[in-house]
């Protein structure tokens, strides 16, 4: 039998790879590593690559045991699947990857400008209901843009249509570039060599929908610091599927 809740938030607790600052205590409790990740923890000039939404870790650590010259950090609310990649990580000694235990609403809060390299949105929730919840919603790229570098990269991967198709005509209508977009990963036979080297790494959840049949999207783009984003204006047809134990993500038929 696998470790409950309160064993593993007890471990975290002494984790030295582990940050927690969820939204209730940040006031109260200033984040004093903003600007200083490099110098602080990572103790290297390395870039940082950030997964937002990383669940139990998987893609942050295998990531960071391809790419050792790259610091990683994950980053998740949910602190008892966090625990499962915080653990790998301390037991296999990854000195290139932390874990931020926050809400993503106010992740400019805990680094600086220009201190972040790249983002990764693996298998996020697609907030159907919610433009401002989406992780590609221009609300989200405007406090991206405070700590990302100029020209930035954000990945996307995922299994949702809703959400692959709001960030392509999210990326269309702010002229963003779009380095790789693909509808159907594993069997699209123009994914570089180098790219699909990469998202070969697979999480738990994403084997499951695999197995099932699901098609899993990818798009790889740019976010220049210049010019005012804006929402796309457009009614997208929702997902009609059920994902894994999770009911039906929305009971309406479309949203923008």
């Amino acid at each position: 039998m696998g470790k409950g809740k309160l064993a593993k938030f007890a471990d975290m607790e002494s984790y030295s790879n582990v940050f927690q600052y969820p939204y209730s205590v940040i006031e109260d409790k200033p984040f004093s590593m903003k600007g200083k990740w490099r110098t602080d923890f990572f103790k290297n000039d390395g870039p940082i690559v950030l997964e937002l939404g990383c669940g139990k870790g998987e893609y942050t650590v295998e990531l960071a045991k391809m790419f050792p010259e790259i610091n990683f950090i994950g980053v998740d609310i949910k602190g008892a699947r966090m625990w499962t990649g915080a653990t790998q990580a301390i037991r296999e000694q990854l000195g290139n990857v932390a874990f931020l235990r926050t809400n993503i609403e106010i992740i400019d809060r805990f680094f600086g400008p220009d201190e972040v390299q790249e983002i990764w949105l693996t298998f996020c929730d697609p907030q159907m209901k919610n433009p401002r919840k989406r992780l590609t919603s221009t609300w989200f790229m405007q406090r991206y843009r405070k700590f990302l570098t100029d020209g930035g990269t954000i990945h996307l991967k995922t299994d949702s249509n809703f959400l692959f198709t709001y960030t392509t005509y999210m990326t269309d209508k702010n002229r963003l570039p779009v380095v790789f977009r693909t509808e159907d990963l594993y069997h699209d036979s123009s994914t570089p060599e180098e790219t699909r080297q990469i998202l070969s790494i697979r999480t738990y959840y994403e084997s499951m929908w695999i197995e099932r049949g699901l098609a899993i999207k990818y798009m790889r783009f740019l976010l220049p610091h210049e010019g005012e984003l804006e929402e796309p204006d457009i009614e997208i047809e929702l997902d009609d599927y059920r994902s894994y134990k999770r009911d039906k993500r929305s009971s309406l038929e479309v949203s923008k």
